[in-house]
């Protein structure tokens, strides 16, 4: 596996694929990679001849430093698990590089990315989208890929994509969970053992949501206070919000009418996760 670190570097190295005619996957990351990232690289090697995972704690995505500064990072842990998957190219820019004196130039994708995560979390989804756009123009992909896991993120980057006229192919793929249903995530690191025990009434709510709709059940008020029971069960556990929305417009509905987005965010502790699933 090669490691660039430079801008230059990582552009000429794709320049190089593409006169190949090798079709480059790309899988953007923020590091302290776990098997939800892992199954992305995979699903790269899949779809592309040759994959380039980065790795970037992007600062101006956080609302709060103290969320930058707790990030689990783990750069030789992540370098290995590539390794060992046989990724083609770890790229590591740095801040100063992909932020320099003086930069000022931001990308907003305005609809979609204001209800859920982005009601709660201003100036997030600008973060997102910018980094993305950038390591898009540096890595120049063919495709990319993406974990459901960040449903309001896929949706904002796809728009971006579409908006922006990038020349690639996003995919998405299914959240990866861990035995007991929870949601595979970076900063389930930071829970404690009783904390990450609260956790799991996240997936349960979705459990319970799936499961009232099979049953017959339409109105979006119902299904949502049975996920908001449950999840009052653990009082360690504070619920930010739980919606349901269209998937694609992120539209708030009040019925169930077809595939529909349940998605939640909530507190467990002082750490914040989120989880989502579209009910069938």
């Amino acid at each position: 596996m090669e490691i660039i670190t430079s801008i230059p570097g990582m552009q000429r190295w794709s320049e190089a694929r593409r006169l190949e005619k090798k079709t480059i996957a790309f899988v953007p990351t923020m590091g302290f990679l776990h098997e939800g990232h892992l199954s992305l690289v995979r699903a790269g090697k899949r779809h592309g001849d040759v994959v380039v995972v980065s790795i970037f704690v992007n600062p101006i995505q956080f609302n709060q430093q103290s969320d930058f500064a707790l990030y689990p990072r783990n750069v030789e842990q992540d370098r290995r698990l590539l390794e060992e998957i046989a990724t083609d190219v770890l790229f590591l820019p740095e801040a100063a590089d992909m932020y320099p004196a003086g930069f000022q130039t931001t990308v907003e994708v305005d609809t979609v990315s204001r209800p859920l995560c982005g009601a709660f979390r201003p100036g997030h989804f600008r973060g997102v989208a910018t980094v993305v756009a950038k390591l898009f123009n540096i890595v120049k992909p063919h495709v990319a890929l993406f974990g459901e896991k960040d449903f309001q993120q896929c949706v904002v980057i796809k728009r971006m994509v579409k908006d922006l006229n990038f020349d690639l192919q996003i995919l998405t793929m299914p959240t990866i969970r861990e035995p007991d249903g929870l949601a595979m995530s970076s900063r389930n690191a930071r829970l404690s053992p009783a904390e990450r025990q609260s956790s799991l009434c996240l997936s349960r709510a979705l459990q319970k949501a799936q499961a009232l709709v099979s049953q017959g059940e339409r109105r979006s008020a119902v299904i949502l206070q049975v996920v908001r029971d449950e999840i009052a069960k653990e009082p360690q556990v504070r619920i930010e919000y739980a919606s349901l929305s269209h998937p694609e417009t992120l539209e708030e509905v009040a019925e169930v009418a077809g595939p529909t987005l349940l998605a939640l965010a909530a507190w467990v502790g002082e750490v914040r996760l989120i989880d989502n699933c579209v009910l069938q």
